[in-house]
């Protein structure tokens, strides 16, 4: 998948930063290629870089517009829509790992076709994938898994892709969301694979590799959500990991989008994570924590680490704040 870039970020009319986690993620991993942002009134987030109108953008340069943002159902309301359609009329391509696919609104399609433009819908599966076989691999496997969803899995595995390569280690991240696949241009769109191929996935997106080559797979969901832990557990099987790093974000007050469901514990985390990880590689351990601190200033920071790594005797980082060292120490 090649995305023309620069790129404008649509945050649309977000509810809140963790609705537009694809531009903070795009933002924060490849901020050059970033013009600005696009945002509609009522949006309450903000990437802290130039908002722009669709023409001001493409004076900067802009060619594509990329959905930032995700609602609940990850569906195209009308109001973004004509914005969209301006986008096009304008000579921009559109990006967008939303359920709802760009190809499928008429009035979408009908302008791209018009104006030569693409429309790019990266939660769309590019290959036929395998039913899970659980056989052994070559190579070695970290998979970020949370408490919660939208706790930092993605910029867990991220990070530690940049410390390992900084010691000279193999290391690919294989990228399992939208956000990811966007960043990087690769990957499987987890929760749109259908279910009985979702671990076979996982399994064809890390294949074989030498031996000291480590595959730092995103993680999604979480095992304790309602709603997703579907996919969560398809990582789980397919990736058949060596290594779990439990996240978490300490200030969550529930799960994502559900009110009456209390986040779990990192100790329950560990104990079904790796119990479920055990069945398909009975060496999998769990090598360290990582706390998404953001909401935190930095001393409080500190002395929550610090807290949690005492209490449950293992590395406990924020990799995005502080890098991801102490976890790449961690994988051996």
């Amino acid at each position: 998948m090649l995305l023309k870039t620069p790129y404008l970020l649509f945050l649309g009319d977000a509810a809140d930063p963790l609705a537009a986690k694809v531009a903070q993620g795009i933002k924060d991993w490849r901020p050059e290629h970033c013009v600005g942002q696009f945002r509609q009134p009522g949006c309450n987030a903000d990437m802290n870089i130039p908002d722009l109108s669709i023409d001001e953008a493409v004076q900067k340069g802009a060619k594509t517009l990329v959905v930032g943002v995700a609602n609940r159902g990850g569906v195209i309301s009308d109001s973004w829509l004509s914005v969209f359609e301006e986008a096009l009329n304008a000579g921009m391509d559109i990006a967008s790992g939303l359920h709802n696919l760009l190809v499928d609104e008429p009035r979408l399609k009908a302008l791209a076709e018009k104006n030569g433009r693409a429309l790019i819908d990266v939660r769309v599966p590019q290959h036929e994938y395998p039913i899970a076989n659980g056989v052994k691999r070559k190579g070695k496997r970290c998979l970020a898994v949370g408490t919660d969803c939208s706790v930092g899995k993605m910029y867990t595995a991220m990070a530690l892709e940049q410390s390992m390569k900084k010691r000279g280690v193999p290391a690919t991240f294989r990228a399992t969301g939208q956000t990811g696949i966007l960043i990087t241009g690769n990957g499987i769109p987890l929760d749109a694979v259908v279910a009985d191929f979702m671990a076979g996935s996982v399994e064809w997106l890390t294949p074989d590799n030498d031996d000291n080559h480590w595959d730092l797979i995103e993680g999604q969901g979480s095992l304790f959500h309602a709603s997703y832990s579907g996919v969560t557990l398809a990582l789980i099987h397919g990736g058949a990991p060596d290594a779990l790093i439990l996240c978490h974000e300490p200030t969550r007050e529930h799960m994502r989008g559900l009110p009456g469901y209390a986040l779990p514990s990192l100790e329950a985390l560990r104990d079904m994570a790796l119990s479920l990880a055990q069945v398909v590689n009975p060496e999998c351990k769990v090598v360290g924590i990582s706390v998404n601190t953001a909401a935190l200033s930095e001393e409080e920071a500190k002395t929550y680490l610090a807290d949690v790594e005492t209490k449950m005797g293992l590395p406990t980082v924020d990799p995005f704040r502080d890098s991801a060292d102490r976890l790449a120490d961690a994988l051996k």
